[in-house]
């Protein structure tokens, strides 16, 4: 049975792109080894310009809000609905970036004195009622205004029905627009076709954060607040959360949302989230995208995908030490239950793709049951696609009625294949690479065959052979704690931006241990150095390493490793026996 921790085939090796020139003066003009100097030229940097903005933006650098269209109008109805005391109510989506979002544009509301609601939608309904149990709540609060934040943007008939109960509406979302754009007060999201706003790639927590910079900025500027009043930094940290977690591009001004929200995560004044952080067994200190990735958002996730969302928010805003500890140990219950459900499914897609090899054979995977979660497809089609380095659809089948959770590669976006399968899709909304829908069940065998075969026509071979993109060639002797420091300029790391995957040429010390039976341990030595690696999922690589005197080629990205000491361990991703 294939492992998820493996790929089904050894990966092609894509080597990195040489300039010596660019090279060279890159050196030169930032001080900084040789070999992070080469990451930058293998990550296709071309200008001075453009590697001091990446290594260098601070938080003065962030885009004026203003510059997201039609936002002068939401700033506007905003500080009415504030002036005139309505209700206002946020209305945020189920996932970890709806829940940040909400949770900032609640908090920061109330600093300003505006009587705030919020509501997290349940991905357990189906959009419509969605949007008509957020109306029911805002009418209930007596609401006269509705923001919505990570979602809206493809709910044109739903909104309009909330519009004709004399609710004004502003949409704040980042998804790609995918039909008519809603009619109401202002609509604002950096993938509008009008849109001039330099950062595509914001999340839907960065948008939230965006408004709450313009309404500061307006406030300000009018003499209606002191400049004091609002520290927008306080935010920072819920802005990383979203982000990192929604996989926003850690390139240009998310970077510095991120760099800066996680140093404002370390030092949280946010009782229930410092206590999901102790509870998910992070140290502080050792905080970086990974953890939140791996250990916070999954925990938060987990409200979306099995319980309830709005306790998300909550636990974000809780004031109450004893709540928040209660709250916090709620989510990570919710967690290992998630994790079963997972694990259950795993087992039964590696089945399914094992005893159906025909599968693999298609340049797409879809696959379908009425016996999965509708909670947990989205963390299988990621893995799915990410292991056959293909286009992939889990759809969870309830009473008929299909929902499906997409990831794509680079070569093959989905929002245009699914426009074109509209007239079989109850909908579909998302981004080019993840994206969600819904269809019913009679029409999926038309819907798998037609997307395969636009799948079939677009792709190549080689577009759906697994690929590992290494930055550079590096000697033992330069993977020093200086250069573990200098390397840390390319930080904070995650999609669009992953951690350097560096290459070196050496010998076997003496054969590799196996670890945990999927993992592999490797004594590396090259001259007079020797370094240990762990090749995680190379376990049954371990019989083709057991002659004398063997040479390898190791792609690894180097690690500090604290245990019993500091050393430099190096976290393998392949090898190539040479010799």
């Amino acid at each position: 049975m294939l492992s998820w921790h493996q790929t089904h085939d050894d990966p092609t090796w894509v080597y990195p792109n040489l300039d010596p020139q660019l090279k060279e003066s890159i050196i030169k003009e930032f001080k900084i080894h040789p070999v992070t100097a080469q990451i930058l030229v293998s990550r296709g940097f071309k200008s001075l310009e453009e590697i001091h903005d990446y290594l260098y933006a601070k938080l003065p650098d962030l885009y004026d809000p203003f510059l997201l269209a039609e936002m002068p109008q939401a700033v506007e109805r905003i500080c009415k609905a504030i002036r005139d005391s309505e209700n206002i109510l946020i209305y945020g989506d189920n996932d970890v970036d709806g829940m940040t979002g909400t949770a900032l544009l609640t908090e920061f509301l109330q600093l300003l004195g505006a009587n705030v609601f919020f509501y997290a939608s349940n991905r357990g309904t189906s959009r419509q009622s969605l949007i008509v149990e957020a109306l029911e709540y805002a009418l209930k609060n007596e609401c006269k205004l509705l923001i919505t934040v990570d979602c809206g943007i493809t709910a044109a008939p739903e909104i309009a029905k909330v519009v004709e109960k004399n609710i004004d509406v502003i949409i704040t979302d980042h998804h790609e627009p995918t039909d008519k754009i809603p009619h109401c007060v202002a609509t604002l999201n950096p993938k509008l076709l009008d849109n001039s706003y330099p950062n595509r790639d914001l999340t839907g927590v960065g948008v939230a954060f965006k408004l709450a910079h313009a309404i500061t900025n307006h406030l300000v500027s009018e003499g209606k607040i002191s400049p004091k009043k609002i520290d927008l930094k306080r935010f920072l940290d819920l802005v990383a959360l979203g982000t990192i977690s929604d996989m926003g591009s850690l390139k240009g001004e998310n970077r510095i949302l991120v760099r800066y929200g996680i140093r404002q995560l370390k030092k949280t004044k946010r009782i229930g989230l410092a206590k999901l952080i102790s509870i998910s067994d992070i140290d502080l200190s050792e905080l970086s995208t990974f953890t939140i990735a791996s250990k916070i958002a999954p925990r938060l996730n987990s409200l979306g995908r099995i319980d309830d969302p709005q306790k998300g928010v909550e636990v974000l805003l809780i004031r109450n030490t004893q709540v928040a500890e209660k709250m916090a140990q709620e989510l990570d219950l919710n967690n290992i239950e998630r994790q079963k459900i997972e694990r259950s499914m795993s087992l039964e897609v590696e089945d399914l793709i094992t005893s159906n090899p025909d599968i693999l054979k298609q340049k797409a995977i879809i696959i379908h049951s009425d016996k999965w979660h509708p909670g947990v497809i989205a963390i299988l089609s990621t893995r799915i696609s990410k292991v056959y380095n293909r286009p992939a659809i889990v759809i969870a089948i309830d009473k008929e009625i299909g929902k499906g959770s997409l990831r794509s590669i680079t070569e093959f976006p989905l929002l245009n294949v699914l426009k074109e399968c509209s007239d079989i899709l109850q909908n579909f909304g998302g981004h080019d690479f993840a994206a969600g829908l819904t269809i019913k069940e009679m029409h999926i065998e038309e819907f798998k065959k037609r997307f395969i075969a636009a799948a079939t026509a677009k792709l190549q071979d080689s577009d759906v052979i697994n690929k590992l993109y290494v930055d550079a060639e590096v000697n033992f002797h330069d993977l020093t704690f200086d250069f573990m420091e200098s390397i840390k300029l390319l930080e904070p790391y995650g999609n669009e931006n992953p951690p350097p995957i560096l290459y070196s040429d050496a010998k076997q010390a003496w054969p590799p241990k196996v670890i945990g039976k999927a993992h592999l341990k490797l004594y590396l030595e090259q001259g007079d150095r020797m370094l240990e690696g762990i090749a995680f999922g190379k376990a049954s690589h371990s019989s083709m390493l057991r002659k004398k005197d063997l040479t390898l080629r190791v792609a690894f990205t180097p690690q500090i490793n604290n245990f019993q000491g500091q050393s430099i361990q190096l976290m393998i991703r392949d090898f190539k026996i040479l010799n």
